[in-house]
């Protein structure tokens, strides 16, 4: 949470007795969350003091009706929050300075364009020098998560089977969050299998390099690399998966869509030893029912030999759909 965090919370008290509660950007180095200020700043009353360092994530706002068709009391939020506390140290040491700003540009602007930040470059030298950078220890880090570890595998049930038909954006990633904070919890109807798979309604960059790894070699993606494919599933509005009971990825599906009216289906691959098991059909089910694209009036793909597959979803040659106009189907190929 500290790593991915883009904002984070700092709250002590000054030599005077006052409270402070500053807003900062801040990055994780060697243990240390790290944030940078001007040396006279108000953050430098803080130096020397002990300090509280807070970071906070809304997964998902569950409404009182998921769990009660009458009584309001049952409203609540998931969330997950991380704090650390300790004294807040200054961090002098010009190799180090030049470090942490360089991940805070990482952080917050990734995409680059600027020269690499080195404590002795000429373009930065007199900058490192004059900033102030301030650490805590991570040592001191508390976490708590609310995924629903306070209910019973009955209401958590519930609570993912409301999330999955309302579809709001974040509630399919709320699913898993609770999938991985309650594991006995039985497993939802929506993706229930029973084909030894355990299925997920949302992968994330935790699975791009199986994802990558399946998909490397397939026809479809002769003319893309590695990077486009990362970039590619990382930009989906859904990508679902299949894992083995040894826990690795064995199928996978995204799907691009409005919302409305079009969604596209990609890179739909099953690991070659699972073939023929039904796994294609099951990942395909999941994205078909994923919120963002159920409601789609087309949905259209393109294949080379799995036109059967497809077929038993309802899918026909693009070519028989009748049109009261004529049209082109037209690409730009960069």
């Amino acid at each position: 949470l500290f790593r991915t965090a883009e904002t984070m919370q700092v709250a002590g008290t000054n030599a005077e007795g006052e409270v402070l509660l500053k807003s900062l950007h801040g990055v994780v180095d060697d243990g240390w969350v790290c944030f940078h200020a001007a040396p006279a700043g108000e953050k430098t009353s803080l130096l020397g003091r002990q300090v509280v360092v807070s970071v906070e994530e809304t997964v998902a706002r569950l409404p009182s009706y998921f769990l009660d068709a009458e009584r309001a009391c049952p409203a609540t939020t998931l969330f997950r929050g991380a704090q650390v506390r300790g004294v807040l140290m200054a961090i002098d040491e010009p190799v180090r300075k030049a470090r942490v700003l360089q991940r805070l540009m990482e952080k917050l602007q990734p995409e680059g364009g600027h020269a690499v930040i080195e404590a002795q470059s000429p373009l930065y030298r007199a900058a490192v020098k004059g900033i102030l950078i301030g650490g805590v220890s991570l040592e001191g880090a508390t976490a708590k998560a609310k995924l629903g570890q306070n209910r019973n595998d009955e209401a958590r049930l519930k609570v993912m089977e409301q999330l999955w038909k309302r579809g709001a954006p974040g509630d399919v990633r709320a699913i898993e969050l609770m999938r991985e904070a309650n594991p006995t919890t039985p497993t939802p109807t929506f993706l229930q299998n029973e084909l030894g798979v355990r299925l997920h309604a949302a992968l994330d960059e935790r699975s791009l390099d199986e994802t990558i790894g399946l998909l490397r070699g397939e026809y479809w993606n002769d003319v893309f690399s590695e990077d486009d494919l990362r970039r590619a599933h990382l930009g989906s509005t859904a990508w679902v998966g299949a894992r083995a009971p040894d826990g690795q990825l064995v199928g996978t599906a995204r799907a691009l869509s409005d919302g409305g009216k079009y969604a596209w289906v990609y890179d739909v691959c099953v690991r070659s030893d699972w073939r023929g098991r039904g796994v294609g059909q099951a990942v395909m089910r999941i994205l078909l029912d994923h919120p963002a694209v159920r409601r789609c009036q087309r949905v259209r793909l393109g294949t080379r030999d799995a036109q059967s597959l497809y077929r038993r979803f309802g899918f026909v040659d693009v070519a028989t759909i009748k049109r009261p106009y004529a049209t082109t189907e037209m690409v730009l190929a960069r």
